[in-house]
């Protein structure tokens, strides 16, 4: 008798524990889909042999086709088996981050002679923010960080993990399509003096508008007027304008003005290792001793992440710019990316024109980098789906790096069927 209840106790558990086992992850939701990733998936189950994709953000040739620069095929080949597999230090490849900080903070810098930069290797310009969003939250517990309206919609996902309170300034404006910069003023003088904010060094995503000179120099006046801390995201080093040390000339304006900056550089788009994920996180300090400090408690933050980055993505790029030829050849090959994009903004513009559009596309040529936000409604952006299978984010922005010559006039003939009614 004890033996039978015994043994219907145990099966009552047994049940028990097997419901409440089953009801572990019965709350859990379907998470949306990312905006632009979704787009890429949805192009790719489309059967339609006239469908094109604008929303992938990753350069194409012209022939649609995704591209290894000749300077990274000739890197891998020289690292090929000389290199062992052993973990990098928390902080990275010293080579790496040494040239890195090179490329945004000049050759010659008396930043990184003085050694007052704390940098880590990052997992990518992603990563690189991930890294800052915690630090900012660790050290400025009580702070906010000041996002421009629109932004690379990634950026709220990592300051909202990091429990970081965020607000927006304005940036973008919808009646010009471009540069809010009456506004974003305005913004940056009546945040709480000592807040962060979040600037895009170059080839602003998704809008490609970017400040003028005299207007960086107004901004990081008025930055240092309040005493806010600027962080730039760089994205698109070399691959904006063609020319590396253009593109970081809003870093350079803001070291001449004397701000201590945080900066998130990114190899994805400008060396094409967008699946090797190498970028850097970099911090400048008041001096050594802070830069040593600084850079120990980012290692500390990226150890329960991730331990340490990946080795081969920073073998090539520390080969690229460590070596005088192959780094010579990257610049021409980063120009011609540029150049393509630059070439198929102008053809689009025309090919609009030549149709009659009774709208002005001035916009897709004065904006500059991957992305032209083109003005379009999401309405208008679901209508291009539907009846002509173009694809891109619903906010309107076109991925230039899937505009080719084969194509842009079919582009341009339904973006004109949609807006001529406008």
């Amino acid at each position: 008798m004890r033996s039978l209840i015994s043994e219907r106790v145990s099966c009552r558990s047994s049940v028990l524990g097997a419901r409440w086992m089953s009801s572990w992850w019965r709350n859990v939701e379907p998470a949306a889909k990312d905006p632009i990733l979704g787009v890429t998936e949805a192009f790719l189950a489309d059967p339609s042999p006239d469908k094109v994709n604008v929303g992938v953000g990753a350069y194409r040739d012209d022939n649609g086709k995704p591209v290894v620069l000749e300077c990274v095929r000739e890197a891998e080949r020289r690292i090929a088996g000389t290199a062992n597999m052993e973990y990098l230090p928390m902080g990275g490849s010293v080579k790496m981050v040494e040239e890195t900080l090179k490329l945004a903070y000049g050759d010659n810098s008396e930043f990184i002679k003085d050694k007052r930069i704390a940098a880590v290797q990052s997992l990518s310009g992603t990563g690189a923010c991930r890294l800052f969003a915690d630090f900012q939250n660790r050290f400025h517990p009580d702070s906010q960080i000041y996002i421009p309206v629109p932004t690379w919609s990634n950026h709220h996902n990592i300051w909202r993990d990091a429990h970081v309170t965020q607000r927006t300034f304005h940036y973008y404006h919808p009646g010009t399509k471009g540069l809010d910069f009456a506004a974003l003023m305005d913004d940056i003088k009546n945040a709480p003096n000592g807040s962060f904010f979040l600037l895009h060094a170059c080839a602003h995503n998704p809008t490609g508008v970017d400040p003028s000179e005299e207007q960086w120099k107004e901004i990081s006046y008025q930055i240092k007027a309040k005493g806010h801390f600027p962080f730039f995201d760089m994205a698109y080093q070399g691959f904006a304008s063609g020319d590396p040390e253009r593109d970081a000339k809003a870093i350079r304006i803001f070291l001449k003005d004397g701000h201590l900056l945080g900066l998130a550089q990114s190899y994805a788009k400008n060396m094409g290792l967008y699946g090797q994920r190498v970028g850097c996180l970099s911090v400048l300090c008041e001096d050594e001793k802070q830069a040593v400090a600084v850079k120990s408690q980012l290692q500390q933050l990226a150890r329960p992440m991730y331990s340490n980055p990946p080795v081969h993505g920073a073998l090539i790029v520390s080969t690229i710019l460590g070596d005088a030829e192959l780094k010579k050849l990257w610049l021409k090959e980063v120009q011609g990316m540029a150049d393509r994009i630059i070439g198929m903004r102008t053809a689009l513009r025309e090919n609009l024109e030549k149709l009659g559009s009774p709208l002005s596309w001035k916009h897709i040529t004065n904006q500059i980098g991957m992305f032209c936000y083109s003005g379009l409604t999401p309405e208008q952006v679901d209508r291009l789906t539907d009846e002509y299978h173009i694809y891109m984010t619903r906010n309107g922005r076109i991925s230039m790096a899937g505009v080719t010559t084969g194509n842009v006039g079919y582009l341009a003939n339904a973006i004109h069927e949609v807006t001529k009614s406008a």
